[in-house]
């Protein structure tokens, strides 16, 4: 009832209901940034060219920094990129041995590319030098690769996330849209209830943290 009056103003002040749904949807998506974080970030990509330009030219002034060519190299990857990027993390490789984190971006590649086999042993390697490694994630990602051929295997990968998870209302949404993708409805249902409960129960400035979570949630179940 409220968005419908609040749209009726709108067109009364403005003369147009075109430009009233407008103002209306922008006002929604202001609104949702700023309490919610449902809705994508529209510079973010602007930010993310921006940052990958700078990366290069750092790079080519200085073709030995590695912290430039994974961050470029991860940046890449959330482009889809991943030829460009498997060529970078390949290069840094000997330098970067230790990092759970570049283990599991150069996983990642090779799972995309349908490597399966190389991109599990790698994701575990990471996993086995920091098993919260991106706050458990790579779990997730294993799983969702197995999901179809090997459902246990998915399952067990998701067990995994969970106990890192425990508190979290983020994880539990993970969970419970991992679980729906399984088809297993009622652990997805009560995975999305316990995001639901876990928000509930945070002190106030936990709760615009993890608010977009229990939405989704709610959304969800």
């Amino acid at each position: 009832m409220g968005k419908i009056l609040g749209f009726m103003l709108l067109w009364r002040l403005l003369g147009n209901p075109f430009l009233a749904i407008l103002v209306l949807l922008v006002i929604v998506y202001l609104l949702d940034r700023r309490f919610v974080g449902i809705f994508p970030s529209l510079t973010k990509p602007f930010k993310r060219m921006g940052r990958i330009s700078k990366l290069r030219t750092q790079i080519g002034m200085n073709p030995s920094d590695v912290s430039s060519k994974h961050e470029l190299a991860r940046l890449l990857i959330e482009r889809k990129k991943d030829d460009e990027a498997l060529k970078l993390l390949l290069s840094i490789q000997p330098q970067s041995e230790d990092s759970a984190e570049f283990w599991d971006d150069l996983g990642t590649v090779y799972l995309r590319q349908g490597n399966i086999g190389e991109g599990e042993a790698c994701i575990l390697k990471a996993l086995e030098m920091n098993p919260r490694v991106k706050y458990g994630q790579p779990y997730l990602r294993l799983a969702e690769v197995y999901k179809h051929s090997d459902r246990a295997k998915a399952v067990e990968y998701v067990h995994r996330f969970q106990e890192i998870h425990s508190s979290s209302c983020e994880g539990y949404y993970l969970l419970g849209m991992m679980y729906k993708s399984l088809d297993r409805k009622e652990e997805a249902r009560a995975a999305f209830q316990e995001s639901i409960d876990i928000y509930r129960s945070l002190p106030k400035y936990k709760k615009r943290q993890e608010r977009k979570w229990a939405v989704l949630s709610m959304i969800k179940k």
